[in-house]
């Protein structure tokens, strides 16, 4: 167990504390974040912002310009999906939980591949080397730019893509150094799994509802 923790912790001995703080920082709202998705609460939007914005910073140092440019583009997305989590009719949300249909699917593969092609760009021109762990940025940055699009539409789909994809951040971030974040992944990929199982109790009592 020792060796557990020295694994994670080794890797901040030579850190700035500054960045450990911030680092810390990105880790409990990043959390508390996908606990707001989880219960289909609209402050997963502000909370996410704060770990996003500040997550920017943190990569653009450590010159991970495909997880930076992710960020960003969560940063964005997040001020998108809160303006439409917000909307309401008679008082009635107008953005449901459902599933995506076939437009839908085909506008995410889309997504999917487009990003992996502009993150190996974003590589390209600001000249640094190409390692594996930058491919398997590349793959999982496909990834999380299809689910948080799905995430501001409320399709399940988005927990599907989030479950993949922070079980191959786990040790990702753990091999890059970043021990907190390793272990932030680990904390989402559990509650990914429940927000799954949450959404789709909740589409299931929808389809009941509307078959009645």
């Amino acid at each position: 167990m020792n060796q557990f923790f020295d694994f994670f912790l080794n890797t901040y001995k030579d850190k700035d504390t500054f960045v450990v703080i911030l680092e810390a920082i990105v880790l409990v709202t990043g959390i508390a974040s996908v606990w707001y998705a989880k219960k289909e609460n609209i402050l997963v939007y502000p909370t996410g912002l704060v770990a996003t914005i500040i997550s920017v910073y943190l990569l653009l140092k450590d010159k991970l310009y495909g997880d930076m440019m992710m960020n960003l583009y969560f940063s964005i997305m997040s001020v998108y999906g809160w303006w439409n989590w917000s909307r309401t009719i008679n008082n009635e949300k107008v953005v449901k939980i459902s599933r995506t249909n076939t437009n839908e699917k085909m506008i995410g593969l889309g997504l999917f591949v487009l990003t992996i092609g502009f993150t190996y760009l974003v590589y390209r021109i600001f000249g640094g080397e190409i390692t594996i762990s930058n491919y398997v940025d590349m793959l999982t940055s496909g990834m999380f730019f299809t689910a948080m699009w799905y995430m501001a539409k409320k399709k399940i789909e988005s927990w599907t893509l989030w479950i993949i994809a922070d079980i191959i951040s786990i040790p990702l971030y753990a091999y890059r150094g970043w021990g907190m974040l390793s272990f932030q992944y680990l904390i989402f990929t559990i509650l990914a799994i429940q927000a799954y199982f949450l959404w789709k109790k909740s589409i299931d009592k929808n389809l009941q509802t509307a078959s009645k």
